[in-house]
């Protein structure tokens, strides 16, 4: 049976006999075909069962037809465990429950599809926690987790996932159904499995007291040692022997996780922090055996790249520069945790004073609060993502990069090691944890051109290293495609024979993810890597500027050329796609704005990562000719809201509203608009049309059968009701206002622009005419800047979400021209819509426009932006009343992507007696006409009822603040709640 003829039958029959989603067309599989590593493999098929029966029947039909198939959760292996030719099951959206939970004895029971942070989340109440904090804590599946043998940050107080698992219900590829646990209660036939590796283990004794790797951070292989622990760390507290503990680490090869039960431990009820600086790297790494002699719960390196590169990410930098005395070249987090805070606060007074016995005196910066500590570990945690923010081909790549040696080694390895990157030409980038020896080192390669060469010479040297040092080659992240080969070099032939025999025994039809642990590929087969010798981008000229990442970069020397010099053909869009580095950070659900449409549908496909992989396939031609404006990429886009937050929340900047605009600009030069999207492209035209006779434009709302013509004609959702026009807009109403003219404003002494964009110049008027009420009270020259028909200047906003660029170009052009004589004279450009005002900080930049463009950009501030400035200078002091009632915050997604939030808490603080607090949400779910398209509007109100709307519900005495014009009708839609523009709450309280 041919390839497509198998995955057709495959497809067929899990449609016809499962309740869960086949996903067998090229994007789907191109979206499963990659992992966190640099390996591609595209799968046969995915599978998305929706129940563990689903899951049974998968097997079975795999089974009947020789199918492999690959467990998946989040997908963020770092060495391509989950990329192979197989049918990839993946339990990430539906097999994500608590099945059980029994406080008295600590332990739980989930299915594989749950992820770390949110079993966290459900056992906090409980007062505990299952600790092996992975840094992907918030994408990261126990299933995962579990056959990764996986470790964490606080392994040297909790152990690792080995030690943690205490049973695995396992099913097999031959369908049957087992329970592994404590050998002493197995039923008959996993006691015969027991009995089988029992005999392995027995015949192979010496070879595995001669070779197998003492140090707790072993991951390589099977644990075929639980019936001869070598571990520093025992796998079990009693000395029993768990079976189940041969399947953590098996990478799902030996069989397909149902469900497992953890071991839990208390909540610590209170931690501090000690940061360590570092003026050399070697004294670090030379100080962590001793730090570790205080007892600390972690103790976690971040090098001087990742200090540099926390810097520029804006989200990082006020936090680890906190962090910092003067400029290090390393530092270790340094933390202590238990439910005695004094007892704590003396084992960090004791840190401090084992540095000044190490010649380091005023090393240390202490953090006894819990919000700092916080702040600096989702630092740490995203070091990964961090690294690989470097832009040009060469990218930090991980294959040895969790090597664990002793303590006492570390410095003399972290040195010779450092030896062996510059023998090559590059240099490494480090992290992680210094406490157990494994840090994670990357050297940057160039895996387009010599990369593979590189990485097998640099290989080579560290497994010498690692055996002069009697380390383990595996320390945490696994084998996969890229260290499985180097096993039978760790443990020799004849346990490398009793692996293969353990897997013969289990997957005897070797179905269960094949080409892992046992007869693995070589690390640098070229022809799984993501970038092959033969990958080429297909040629494209891109509407807007994409040259800032259309650069190369050197490894040694840290340079990168000009933009526009990396020879990308498609100007840079393809390289600023490829930043994604596959690690899943956007699958996250906690805080921040990233994915809200993921957050709703839990579909690969609406991630910002399965965007990009979409993205990159077309771009590179994998899906075809024309790709980049076809159906596929069209659906992959289709529920991104353009909410900016993976511009924030994504540590590699994966800016993917962006890249929606360009895909909406090719797509519009090749097929054209709707005349949906015309009409609200052109908003700002019309506005100041209908302004005139706002009673037939808003006929519409009052009409049950215009709305249902409307959603038919033009698919406006019937359900919602339009902005209304109005005639009394601000520029009708600004003669009567305190505003001054541009010859007036230079001369002023507190100078300020108002520009009043198309929304609240013509619709939500009221909030443009607080705006300049408050400015004046506080004594400002305020002008409102106009367009060349005396009214709104546009910029361009609405244009650019429909692709209509020479549009949107041409709105730059004249603000651009409108504002630049002001902007050079230093005034500031104070907005009041977050989207529009924020374009000027960004795709402005993006139009050809050049310094122009830069200048006008330098000066654009949020109102609440520029008046927390002025505030905190002094210049800010408008006459305000107390405030009556409480204040609820919700942020747009834009002022979220800036960081321009906490500035509207700051404002509204400024009036007496106001309590204000932030809505912890994502996406309105409104995003400018996305809320009002018919075929948006459910996915539309799923992402509004996520935390915003309840959120609103149940604060029915509190006022509600929204800057955002679309999440105010979003509220007024969903909860029947009036929110105010911050400038019209100033306003209120003004004397």
């Amino acid at each position: 049976m041919s390839v497509v003829a198998e995955a057709a039958d495959l497809a067929s029959r899990l449609g016809r006999e499962t309740g869960g989603e086949m996903l067998f067309d090229t994007a789907s599989r191109g979206r499963y075909a990659t992992d966190a590593s640099i390996y591609q493999v595209m799968p046969v098929g995915v599978f998305v069962p929706a129940s563990d029966a689903d899951v049974a029947i998968a097997l079975d039909v795999a089974r009947d037809l020789k199918v492999p198939v690959l467990p998946r959760g989040g997908g963020t292996s770092q060495c391509g465990q989950t990329t192979g030719a197989a049918l990839v099951i993946d339990t990430s959206k539906h097999l994500r429950r608590v099945i059980g939970f029994d406080k008295a004895a600590m332990t739980v029971e989930v299915e594989p599809g749950i992820v770390l942070d949110h079993l966290n989340a459900w056992l906090k109440p409980h007062g505990v926690w299952f600790p092996v904090d992975v840094s992907t804590s918030a994408q990261a599946t126990l299933g995962g987790m579990a056959g990764n043998n996986s470790c964490g940050s606080r392994s040297i107080a909790y152990g690792n996932m080995v030690h943690n698992v205490a049973a695995v219900d396992v099913r097999l590829a031959d369908g049957q159904d087992l329970s592994f646990g404590p050998v002493a209660v197995l039923g008959p036939r996993e006691r015969e499995i027991a009995d089988f590796v029992r005999g392995l283990a027995e015949q192979q004794h010496d070879e595995i007291e001669a070779r197998w790797p003492r140090v707790m951070r072993r991951v390589g292989g099977y644990n075929l040692d639980i019936f001869q622990p070598r571990s520093e760390r025992p796998y079990t507290g009693d000395g029993s022997v768990n079976l189940a503990h041969l399947l953590v680490g098996a990478e799902g090869t030996l069989g397909f996780t149902r469900r497992l039960t953890l071991k839990l431990s208390a909540l610590p009820r209170a931690k501090v922090l000690g940061v360590v600086n570092f003026a050399s790297f070697h004294a670090a790494m030379d100080s962590a055996q001793h730090i570790v002699k205080l007892g600390p719960s972690a103790v976690e390196l971040v090098d001087r790249t990742m200090i540099e590169l926390s810097r520029a990410n804006p989200a990082f930098r006020p936090t680890i520069e906190a962090a910092l005395i003067g400029e290090p070249q390393a530092i270790l987090l340094v933390e202590f945790s238990g439910d005695d805070k004094p007892a704590l606060l003396r084992a960090l007074r004791d840190l401090v004073a084992l540095m000044g016995d190490l010649g380091l005196p005023g090393s240390v910066v202490q953090m006894a609060d819990e919000a700092p500590q916080k702040a600096l570990w989702e630092v740490r945690k995203a070091g990964l993502n961090i690294m690989m923010s470097l832009k040009g081909d060469g990218k930090p790549v991980s294959f040895i990069e969790d090597c664990a040696v002793p303590l006492e080694h570390l410095a003399e390895y972290t040195d010779a090691l450092t030896e062996v990157f510059g023998r090559h030409g590059t240099r490494g980038t480090w992290y992680a944890h210094a406490s157990v020896g494994t840090l994670h080192v990357r050297p940057i390669l160039d895996m387009r051109r010599d990369g593979a060469k590189k990485m097998r010479a640099i290989a080579e040297e560290a497994a010498a290293l690692v055996q002069r040092f009697k380390g383990a080659y595996s320390g945490e992240h696994g084998d996969g495609l890229c260290r499985g080969e180097w096993i039978a070099w760790q443990f020799g032939p004849r346990i490398t024979e009793a692996f293969r025999a353990i897997k013969q025994r289990l997957d005897p039809l070797n179905l269960m993810n094949p080409g892992k642990i046992v007869d693995p590929p070589k690390m640098d087969d070229s022809r799984l890597f993501r970038f092959p010798p033969g990958y080429r981008t297909i040629a494209l000229r891109p509407v807007f500027d994409w040259s800032e990442w259309d650069v190369q970069n050197d490894a040694a020397t840290e340079t990168v050329s000009a933009p526009g010099t990396g020879g990308d053909t498609t100007g840079g869009f393809a390289k600023a796609v490829e930043m994604c580095n596959n690690n899943g950070h956007c699958r996250k659900f906690d805080a921040g704005t990233m994915c809200p449409s993921y957050r709703v549908t839990r579909d690969e496909q609406h991630l910002t990562r399965g965007r990009a992989n979409t993205l990159r396939l077309a771009l590179s031609g994998q899906l075809g000719p024309d790709a980049l404006v076809g159906d596929a990429v069209k659906d992959a886009l289709d529920l991104c809201v353009a909410c900016k937050g993976c511009k924030r929340d994504c540590p590699t900047g994966v800016d993917m509203t962006r890249m929606k605009i360009e895909v909406s600009a090719q797509r519009a030069l090749r097929h054209g608009v709707s005349m949906r999207q015309r009409l609200i492209a052109r908003l700002p035209r019309i506005a100041p049309t209908a302004s005139r006779m706002p009673w037939l434009f808003n006929l519409r709302n009052r009409s049950p059968l215009l709305r249902r013509l409307g959603e038919r004609w033009l698919g406006l959702s019937a359900q919602r009701s339009l902005p209304r026009f109005r005639r009394d807009t601000f520029w009708r109403a600004a003669a009567a206002l305190p505003l001054v003219t541009r010859d007036q404003l230079l001369a002023a002494p507190k100078p300020v622009v108002l520009f009043v964009d198309t929304f609240n110049g013509q619709l939500d008027s009221e909030n443009a005419i607080a705006a300049v009420r408050v400015l004046a009270a506080a004594g400002y020259a305020v002008h409102a800047a106009q367009g060349t028909r005396g009214d709104s200047l546009c910029c361009g906003r609405t244009y650019l979400a429909a692709g209509l660029a020479d549009e949107a170009k041409a709105n730059a052009r004249s603000l651009v021209d409108a504002l630049l004589p002001l902007a050079g004279r230093g005034i500031a450009i104070v907005g009041l819509e977050p989207s529009c005002l924020l374009t000027l900080r960004d795709e402005l930049l993006t139009m050809g426009l050049g310094d122009d463009a830069r200048t006008v950009s330098g000066q654009a501030l949020m109102l609440e932006e520029f008046l927390a400035r002025e505030a905190k200078a002094g210049r800010f002091t408008p006459p305000l009343k107390a405030a009556m009632r409480p204040m609820l915050v919700h942020g747009h997604c834009h002022q979220k992507a800036f960081g321009v939030v906490q500035p509207v808490l700051e404002v509204l603080r400024l009036i007496p007696g106001a309590q204000a607090s932030l809505i912890e949400s994502s996406c309105c779910g409104m995003a400018g006409s996305f809320g009002y398209e018919a075929e948006h509007h459910a996915v539309s109100m799923q992402m509004a009822e996520m935390s915003l709307l309840p959120a609103v519900r149940a604060s029915p005495d509190a006022l509600i603040v929204a800057d955002g014009t679309s999440c105010r009708h979003q509220i007024a839609d969903g909860a029947g709640r009036e929110a105010w523009h911050v400038a019209r709450v100033l306003e209120e309280h003004l004397r």
